[in-house]
């Protein structure tokens, strides 16, 4: 965390859980800063009230509406990706001969990349926001992450999800029922983080705590 504080804004990581996984801060930092700020604008402007807690409506819930509404404006747009893979054949000239600089037999595989969608992309970032799903969406997400880093799409992947420290807040309101433990919040995606099921694609995972709430007050501390 001690080195967060030297990378990302103080008054960030106090309203946010911030975990930075393959140096994803580092790289977002200095390679691109205008879209972390624009970022930074819309965790800024996030205010979280009780009547959004307890709306009916997972992901559908109007939190990541308000994520979007400050990043669509600026350009961040969702992207679905598909492609094909062209396999090549170079036959060598006989045991010790040289392999041809020309392939004799090429096999498209169709669909190998099939239908990836990121919440958000601008440039070479990539934000997929989850506050209310079912925590195998996660899956998705940093296998789409994933596949966008090896093809050269992207460059770092952030999602924005809810910290535990949440929970607290749900048993005050309560719905904790609604929001569940097989649903999107940090203990869910940490393991998956964990674990590289994002492979070698760095990823800055932030958490939203009770500070986004205005009416909740000093009670989260």
């Amino acid at each position: 965390m001690q080195q967060l504080f030297s990378l990302l804004p103080g008054d960030i990581l106090e309203r946010y859980e911030v975990f930075n996984y393959n140096h994803a801060a580092e790289i977002l930092t200095q390679s691109f800063p205008t879209e972390l700020e624009e970022i930074y604008t819309a965790l800024r402007t996030l205010t979280i009230s009780k009547e959004d807690i307890v709306s009916p409506g997972g992901n559908e819930s109007p939190i990541p509406p308000k994520i979007s509404a400050v990043l669509e404006p600026l350009g961040w747009r969702e992207i679905k990706i598909s492609g094909d893979l062209l396999v090549k054949f170079y036959p060598r000239a006989g045991k010790k001969g040289r392999f041809s600089d020309t392939p004799n037999q090429e096999k498209i595989i169709e669909n190998y990349i099939d239908g990836h969608n990121i919440d958000f992309v601008k440039g070479r970032i990539a934000l997929d926001v989850e506050w209310n799903s079912k925590d195998q969406t996660y899956d998705r997400d940093l296998f789409a992450m994933r596949t966008y880093y090896e093809c050269d799409i992207i460059s770092a992947g952030i999602i924005i999800t809810r910290s535990e420290r949440m929970n607290e807040v749900f048993k005050m309101y309560g719905v904790m029922p609604k929001y569940g433990a097989s649903t999107t919040w940090m203990g869910k995606l940490l393991p998956r983080l964990d674990s590289r099921r994002h492979g070698g694609c760095p990823i800055l995972a932030i958490g939203i705590t009770p500070a986004c709430i205005p009416d909740w007050g000093g009670m989260y501390e």
